[in-house]
């Protein structure tokens, strides 16, 4: 018998009404487990997009929903034939376990039922950081080419001094790359270098980058990164663009440049950089910059979205009923 047939959760209504509403569970399956959620992250890319009503058409879009794919709690009902146990920390990358109300992504509530198949164990030091392995595994996913290069290509350039600009970063860094730039327009983000170079775009010199990976989700910056690529040069698409991606030919015909779409990132990403952040070598210390009581998700969605200096706004779901 399931703990409880509930769950506290966060629904978009509608564009920019969001409210915290108690959804009924779908039944858990056989294959499935019962996760107290313990923390989640909200998303300043596409989760901002769901919230503003911006975000394109996508498959499974439409309100009311909940969002969020960037979940950690504990096990407390496990699939009888998997392997985990009640009491396991796990991350869970969303789930679909509302009825009517659409999971997109599904994670930010109290209680998910969610397959085990989709859920990774993770390193109870982790603590809430563990939220921040979705993001980890898109940046490895962007450089490893979406699973088709066995030695992930670090770029020489970064676009975007977000969190996921900084993990990107950090990989090269774990790569052993001393050389990598990373640009940040604003002065409020140029912080927290590790072993790599900040630069606003203007104080930036270089015309013969081979390698850039954006994550801005600007599509107005590609003719500035076109100016800026060596002959040859690939320019990759890791942020998630609401608005027409275009961009003048003649540059980029005289460069003969590749672009490239880093898509969504898939299991194999996820389980590469857990070994990663386990063994000591991807870090993900001092990216959660903020944090509320669900109870207050209102307010952190619009800290979020509205705060340049909030990197990682977490959720904590533990004082929820």
């Amino acid at each position: 018998m399931s703990i409880s047939t509930d769950t506290l959760a966060v629904v978009l209504a509608s564009p920019e009404h969001l409210q915290l509403e108690r959804l009924a569970l779908s039944p858990r399956g056989e294959d499935d487990l019962l996760v107290e959620v313990e923390w989640s992250g909200i998303s300043t890319g596409t989760e901002r997009l769901l919230w503003s009503g911006r975000m394109p058409p996508f498959p499974g879009m439409g309100y009311p929903l909940v969002p969020g794919y960037e979940s950690v709690g504990r096990v407390a009902e496990a699939a009888a034939n998997s392997a985990f146990r009640p009491g396991d920390r796990v991350f869970v990358p969303g789930a679909n376990c509302f009825g009517p109300v659409r999971g997109l992504f599904g994670g930010a509530a109290r209680r998910l039922v969610v397959p085990a198949r989709r859920v990774v164990a993770v390193d109870e030091a982790l603590g809430e950081d563990a939220v921040l392995m979705a993001l980890a595994a898109t940046a490895y996913h962007a450089v490893a080419r979406g699973g088709h290069c066995e030695h992930p290509e670090p770029p020489e350039l970064i676009v975007g001094h977000g969190v996921l600009g900084r993990l990107l970063a950090r990989l090269n860094v774990a790569a052993g790359c001393t050389n990598t730039v990373v640009w940040e327009t604003d002065a409020r983000r140029q912080d927290g270098a590790r072993g790599y170079t900040v630069l606003h775009p203007d104080d930036d010199p270089r015309r013969d980058y081979k390698s850039v990976c954006d994550v801005s989700g600007d599509a107005a910056m590609l003719d500035v990164l076109m100016q800026r690529l060596a002959p040859g040069g690939e320019i990759v698409l890791a942020g998630f663009y609401p608005d027409r991606v275009s961009f003048a030919f003649p540059p980029a015909f005289m460069r003969e440049a590749r672009i490239r779409v880093a898509a969504e990132w898939q299991r194999p990403d996820l389980l590469a950089v857990k070994a990663l952040i386990e063994s000591g070598v991807l870090p993900l210390d001092g990216l959660v910059t903020h944090h509320c009581e669900a109870t207050e998700a209102d307010q952190a969605y619009r800290t979020a979205f509205g705060d340049a200096a909030c990197l990682k706004m977490i959720l904590d779901w533990r004082h929820s009923a």
